[in-house]
Order: structure tokens, then sequence, then C-alpha cells
């Protein structure tokens, strides 16, 4: 197997999560794991490469300090955990970190700061500026104030976006699983998958959920689509353990190595794919989905029969068939007050009766991307 892309990689994100990062009970944090990990990072940047790290924990190193023996199950206390344990965390990073020389920072982010344009490269010229500095930035979702309406829902999501957003070459993944398997791994017949050239390949594995430690929130799954987010991106992605990650990241035959596709989706679509939260909906009617789905037109008002939600201009939408399946997402160049007068008119219609600036599209082609 060829893994040269993982030894020349010069900016990587590695993703952690909780359990790896605390004992079997999952209710505290292991300071042995948090320095095995710090050792890899240390030694990638030996390398010459850049490094990020997102590491869950905040919730899992909160829950002990509070008397709690597994992951509760309310929001309001699992942002009270992961106030906490964010503190926690961190200073066990920086103490870590401290080892090596090498300087670590905190930074939260919000779903926010990937949706909104202006957040978004606020949050992208700051990792640039601690990168460029020498320093090791330690990526985590804002968990103590998230809600479920702002929340990423889990830090591999997190990890594939943040790698999106400062150009990796590298996605890592941590897990206390050591690969994909094409099995449940605890099956005596389940095999190592050790590579994934197209993310279809494994459409008929059956995939696990959060780990047995409770403490996760993620699971095979989300670590799957991690990796569909990155490699649209150009970007390959490693899955493996904390235990042989020096070994993975160092190019030897350990977990599952994800290529990248050749033929990239650009960084923009994808982050509008995952990153946004539709506001609303727009009802195509047959016509319009067959043009959007195998023409790749922009979306016009004629083929347009209803409005769903409220929104403003540049928000992300979702676009729907007569059948009410989705079948893409786009940013839409009018408030959704305004649309009602418009629905099923011709752009040349509504130029002459409601003015020129009326004559564009719903979603232009470059701000939609098929879902």
């Amino acid at each position: 197997m060829n893994r040269e892309q993982i030894t020349a990689a010069k900016r990587i994100v590695i993703k952690i999560g909780s359990s790896s990062l605390t004992g079997k009970a999952g209710s505290s944090l292991d300071p042995q794991a948090v320095d095995k990990l710090v050792d890899v990072v240390a030694a990638c940047k030996a390398r010459g490469s850049e490094v990020v790290v997102v590491s869950s924990g905040a919730i899992a190193a909160g829950l002990a300090p509070l008397g709690l023996s597994s992951r509760p199950k309310d929001l309001a206390t699992q942002q009270a955990a992961a106030s906490v344990g964010q503190g926690l965390l961190v200073a066990q990073y920086t103490q870590s970190f401290n080892r090596h020389k090498i300087t670590a920072s905190q930074v939260l982010l919000t779903t926010q700061d990937v949706v909104r344009r202006s957040h978004y490269q606020n949050a992208q010229r700051t990792l640039y500026r601690l990168l460029q500095l020498g320093v090791v930035p330690v990526i985590n979702e804002n968990d103590s104030v998230g809600t479920g309406e702002i929340r990423f829902g889990d830090n591999d999501r997190l990890a594939a976006l943040v790698a999106l957003l400062i150009s990796a070459d590298l996605l890592v993944l941590v897990s206390d699983i050591d690969a994909l398997y094409d099995a449940p791994p605890g099956l005596a017949s389940a095999k190592q998958i050790r590579e994934v050239h197209n993310i279809s390949e494994i459409d008929n594995v059956v995939l696990g959920g959060a780990g047995s430690s409770g403490v996760g929130s993620g699971g095979m799954v989300t670590k799957v689509e991690a990796a569909r987010i990155a490699t649209s991106a150009g970007i390959p992605m490693l899955l493996t353990s904390l235990e042989n990650s020096n070994q993975s990241l160092a190019g030897q035959d350990f977990g599952t190595y994800f290529h990248a596709q050749e033929s990239k989706t650009t960084s923009r679509l994808l982050w509008l794919a995952h990153a946004t939260k539709p506001n609303g909906k727009l009802v195509l009617d047959a016509g319009a989905v067959t043009a959007i789905l195998e023409r790749g037109v922009s979306l016009l008002p004629a083929g347009v029969t209803e409005v769903i939600g409220e929104f403003i201009s540049g928000d992300a939408i979702e676009l729907v068939g007569p059948d009410g399946v989705v079948i893409a997402r786009g940013l839409v160049a009018f408030d959704s007050s305004d649309l009602p007068q418009m629905l099923g008119r011709s752009t040349k219609e509504l130029a002459a009766s409601l003015g020129p600036e009326y004559e564009r599209e719903l979603v232009h082609r470059d701000d939609l991307v098929l879902i």
C-alpha cells in the first residue's frame, strides 16, 4: 500500500475522540492518553509538519469533578460538564506540550464560525496565524454555550470542516477502534479494511455507533461521513487508534487509509452541503428538478411552486421536489417575503412588472450543491 501522502503531509488535522482520552469507565481524563497524542503531534512537527488538534473530551473531563459517572442526557448538564472540563482539558494539553517546548492554544468553535462567511474568514485567519507562529491549536466545539440548533453534533465532522478551512494535506481520526472493519469489530469474522479508494466501496458495510465508554457522540458512521467530506475536497483521511497512531503517521500499514478523490468538489460547495443549516425550503416542479439534476442549471422563479419557512437573501435553503425529497441545497438570492409574487413567472416577466433587479436566478448554479 502506498501511503506516501501521509508522510509527505505538511499540514495535518488530528482529531481524537473522548473514548480515547478517558479511562475505561469514561468518567475522567487520562493524562497518559493526552501525553501519547502529544508525542505523536511532536513527532509530526519534528518532521516539518504543521498540526492542528481537534479534541473531544471536555464533557468527559468534567464528569468526575461534578460527581457524575456517565455522560448526562440533558443539554444543560452537558454544558455544565463542558464548562468545568474544558479548562481541565486545555491545562492537560498545555502541560503535556510543554514537555516538547511546544506552545498550544485553545480555539472553541460553533457552527456559526464556519457557516457565516465573516466568522469563517476570521477563524481561518486566526488558525493560519497560529500555525505561522509554530503553535498547535487545540480545537473543540464550544459545548458550554452550544445549543441543539447551533452544534456540529460530533467532532468528526468538525475535524473534516477544519481540514477544509485550513486546506490541510491530511485528516487523521484517532479512535478507540483501530481501523474500519467489514463487519462489527466484535465479530470473529470481521476483517480490517486497509484502504478505501472511493466511499461508495463501503456502502454495504455495517457501521457501529458511539464507543463502549459511553462518553462520545460519534461512532463509525460519523467517521465515514468525515471521510466523505475530506476526500471529496481532495484531502486523504487516516483512521487509526491512539496505540497505533505513531506508526500510522510514519507511513506504516496500520489503520484505514481513505484516498482523496481526483475530481475535487470545491471547499465552498462542501461547506454548503455539510456546514450550513437550511432556514427554509423551495418546492420545485418536476421540470425544474430534472433541469437541476440533469443539466446543472440555476433555479429560476418559473420552476418554484411553494415557499416554506422564513429566510433572507444569502441564507441556505433546501430545494425539494414535488414528492418532498430534498435534491439540493443552495444560497437563495431573495427574501422569503419577496418570493410569493415571483413563483411560476419568467424572469423577463418579473423584470417588466417588478423591476430589473428581479431578472435573475433564485439560486445561482455556483451557489447550489446536489444532496
